[in-house]
């Protein structure tokens, strides 16, 4: 496999949608992540705030928990995607992911301290972690390789009108009941459970890239034709040079990716405004990449994916600034909001399309999976190190220290991956 900056692909051995429209089970997928993210951003943005003014855990404390959230997937990201390819069938794979992150919903309901909260969100975290790099295998499976930007692009939209919608409702229901709290968590299982259900009733159940002796790929079907033998999965057939590259780029880069809850906790310290309105900080989020996840993907497709995956992280540096050297003028609150949507818009779905052209089909999954492990690793250690940061130092000097570090890494980073293209 080789590495381009471009990454725009020659040839495709199969189209999987003429005329580069976006296939069903993209769109079904799209649904399917729309209600999981209401149930989930709909807790997140209550989080950072529920714990440390209500629960009263320390900014150290918060950062362990956070870590979890963004790390605790990796631990089965690689597994997950392993299974999906050995046996050739991805949609009960990201399917079981789905479900324990309902039942995780329901756990959160009865938790009351570090422990219990901390083990809720672990085995949530494992849920995404099971389902991602299936789901994304999908995605990839169905679309054609020259849209590929534009398929990813239109399932995160539909995953980020759900990641609207969610701290929408919890700003509603806080709005309405002073301490909403547990009302949130269980309005958050209901669309968790619509989830799981639409995965499993619309979903085909083998969406892989086992090709059938006649030549054709075994795709969205559900009749019971003979299937081939599933391939073996080597690891050295995943972790293809440039797969390899650009998965220690990422990770160098997510390591100077600290969670939103702290953008979010400093521009509360230094906006003035009111905690009621806190979960509406993610709302602006993500009509942001809501807006741009689309049009991110066309430019990715038309540029290069790696080079909007690395230059992505300049609207984050931009943000840490704003949150740093606010001072509560609104228009540095609303630009910090906006330019993490932008990030995400960029680079979210843009590494999964990046990784999944960078290993064989038959691999796609764990190759995936490795990418996103390594990124949600290093996310881990960004949110818990900056929390020790935040104590040690406060939020305005933490925030922009880690603004310096990043905006040394991204030319470095691109830097890094032109030697390799060339």
């Amino acid at each position: 496999m080789y590495l381009s900056l471009s990454d725009r692909p020659t040839t495709s051995a199969e189209p999987r949608q003429a005329g580069g429209r976006v296939s069903r089970t993209v769109v079904t997928l799209g649904i399917v992540s729309l209600l999981t993210d209401i149930s989930s951003e709909s807790v997140s943005a209550i989080l950072p705030l529920y714990l440390t003014a209500v629960v009263g855990l320390s900014p150290v404390a918060y950062g362990l928990i956070d870590g979890l959230y963004q790390g605790v997937s990796s631990l089965v990201r690689i597994a997950a995607g392993w299974a999906a390819d050995r046996t050739d069938r991805p949609q009960p794979v990201a399917l079981a992911g789905y479900a324990m992150s309902a039942v995780a919903r329901l756990g959160l309901i009865f938790a009351g301290g570090f422990g219990t909260i901390s083990a809720a969100i672990s085995l949530d975290r494992v849920g995404k972690g099971v389902r991602t790099a299936p789901r994304d295998a999908m995605i990839a499976a169905s679309s054609d390789p020259a849209h590929l930007g534009r398929s990813f692009g239109v399932h995160r939209a539909l995953d980020t009108i759900g990641a609207t919608l969610g701290p929408l409702l919890a700003f509603v229901i806080l709005w309405r009941i002073a301490d909403g709290y547990d009302t949130v968590l269980v309005v958050s299982l209901g669309f968790a459970v619509l989830g799981v259900a639409t995965m499993a009733c619309f979903v085909p159940f083998r969406t892989g890239a086992v090709r059938a002796p006649g030549g054709r790929a075994c795709r969205d079907s559900r009749r019971s034709e003979p299937r081939p033998k599933a391939p073996r999965v080597r690891w050295r057939t995943v972790l293809t040079p440039g797969l390899a590259r650009v998965t220690g780029v990422s990770a160098v880069l997510a390591l100077l990716t600290i969670g939103d809850g702290f953008v979010y906790l400093a521009l509360l310290e230094t906006g003035g405004f009111a905690a009621q309105w806190f979960p509406v900080l993610y709302v602006g989020t993500n009509l942001a990449y809501l807006a741009l996840a689309v049009p991110m993907g066309r430019l990715a497709d038309r540029v290069g994916r790696v080079r909007v995956l690395v230059l992505g992280h300049l609207p984050l540096a931009a943000a840490y600034l704003c949150a740093a050297t606010g001072s509560g003028m609104l228009w540095t609150t609303c630009a910090a909001v906006l330019l993490l949507g932008v990030f995400y818009a960029a680079t979210d779905g843009t590494l999964a399309a990046v990784a999944g052209q960078l290993v064989p089909e038959t691999v796609r999954a764990s190759g995936i999976a490795t990418a996103q492990t390594a990124v949600a690793l290093a996310r881990l250690v960004a949110a818990t190190g900056f929390g020790l940061l935040w104590y040690a130092v406060g939020p305005r000097v933490a925030m922009l220290a880690v603004c310096a570090v990043l905006l040394a890494a991204i030319p470095a980073g691109l830097a890094v991956l032109r030697r390799a293209a060339r």
